[in-house]
């Protein structure tokens, strides 16, 4: 088991290491952020299917990967606020990615939340991680 100053940011790694290798299945230890990560990220069609499993002493998120036409339905991750540098937008400054082709994850007042869901409720926060 990794230990990692930035969660989020080995998240995402083991994200993009699955995707590279082809990999249909592989766990995450959980944390209730990578759970709400994970859970946009299979509700955007991002990834097949999150489940908590809970049977050894540290409770782990086993995540199904998705493929479309034997490619990753994960083209590209970004982490963009690190715990070095953070990065926070307003309401009104939400970015957007690849012309609405990706997803902007946020971090706001009323949990993580998708850059245009963050939009729709009129909430700024740290900008996480883009997804596309």
């Amino acid at each position: 088991m990794s230990v990692s100053s930035d969660p989020i940011a080995d998240l995402l790694a083991r994200l993009r290491n699955a995707s590279h290798g082809r990999k249909n299945e592989f766990t995450v230890p959980y944390s209730k952020i990578k759970s709400d990560i994970l859970h946009i990220l299979k509700r955007e069609g991002y990834i097949g299917d999150v489940a908590l499993d809970t049977s050894k002493a540290h409770p782990v998120l086993k995540v199904r990967a998705k493929y479309v036409n034997r490619s990753s339905a994960i083209a590209g991750l970004r982490r963009i606020s690190r715990p070095g540098l953070r990065k926070y937008v307003g309401s009104k400054c939400i970015p957007i990615v690849l012309g609405g082709m990706g997803v902007a994850l946020l971090s706001t007042p009323q949990g993580i939340l998708t850059g245009q869901e963050a939009r729709r409720r009129n909430v700024g926060g740290e900008i996480l991680a883009y997804v596309w």
